[in-house]
């Protein structure tokens, strides 16, 4: 069964706002501070080990940093090796439904509508269609900033691979199979959603380079790249490691 978004008032005050027109031919989406920190519907990372809920609530408790710095210490290290050879096309063409061991697979929609649906509130979906979104509200954890989002803009909103694909490469994919590959490309433990300007800076960062500028989420980040790198047995740096220790209080 697919997931739809519900018919929500504030969408239609929006609507009302704008006008059809608009949606359909999108503005510039406006960006509300605070937005992400007042969604209900966003689950901790440690009651979120596959990635198949909503959002990355941060963790603030001590019993849950401490959860998370457990978690983060059972990641091995190693150094960063080359990029020589690396090409996104190596790891299947972006968004496929088919990649193997992974939630949503199979399911008729591609990867990037799964998550825009996972994360997003009042979705508004293509007409004739049950899996594509033209507009949602976003929560983006990274900035703490609410997007009201239109298709017709579609770089405003980007699916960030918590592990970039190239870090993945210079730290032993390269030597993985193609459908081990495609699984750490389109599984939603390792995609969330966000900004695009903020993606765009992230690049192939590790936590040592790049942090959400969100201070408050930093430790739930550091918990996803650590479930991201423990679940494909894949080491990351030791400076990379550190930091995201530090984020959780280590």
């Amino acid at each position: 069964m697919r997931r739809t978004g519900p018919a929500a008032p504030a969408l239609a005050a929006v609507l009302l706002l704008v006008g059809c027109e608009a949606l359909e031919e999108g503005g510039s989406p406006a960006a509300r501070d605070g937005g992400a920190q007042v969604d209900g519907r966003v689950v901790s990372p440690l009651d979120n080990p596959k990635g198949v809920e909503p959002g990355l609530a941060p963790l603030t408790g001590e019993t849950d940093r401490t959860a998370g710095r457990e978690l983060i210490a059972t990641v091995r290290t190693k150094g960063r090796g080359p990029r020589t050879g690396y090409d996104r096309d190596e790891f299947g063409y972006a968004w496929k439904d088919t990649a193997d061991g992974v939630p949503f697979a199979r399911n008729g929609c591609d990867t990037r509508n799964d998550l825009l649906q996972r994360d997003g509130q009042e979705l508004r979906f293509k007409s004739g269609s049950d899996c594509v979104v033209v507009a949602m509200i976003l929560a983006d954890p990274y900035t703490g900033k609410t997007i009201e989002w239109r298709k017709a803009k579609a770089a405003e909103v980007q699916i960030d691979h918590v592990v970039p694909l190239s870090y993945s490469w210079q730290m032993g994919s390269s030597r993985w199979s193609v459908a081990k590959r495609e699984q750490l490309a389109n599984d939603p433990l390792n995609l969330i959603p966000v900004d695009g300007g903020t993606n765009s800076s992230k690049s192939d960062s590790g936590p040592a380079a790049w942090l959400p500028p969100s201070k408050r989420i930093r430790c739930a980040y550091a918990v996803r790249f650590a479930q991201v790198a423990a679940k494909y047995e894949m080491p990351v740096t030791t400076a990379d490691k550190e930091m995201m220790l530090r984020q959780c209080g280590g």
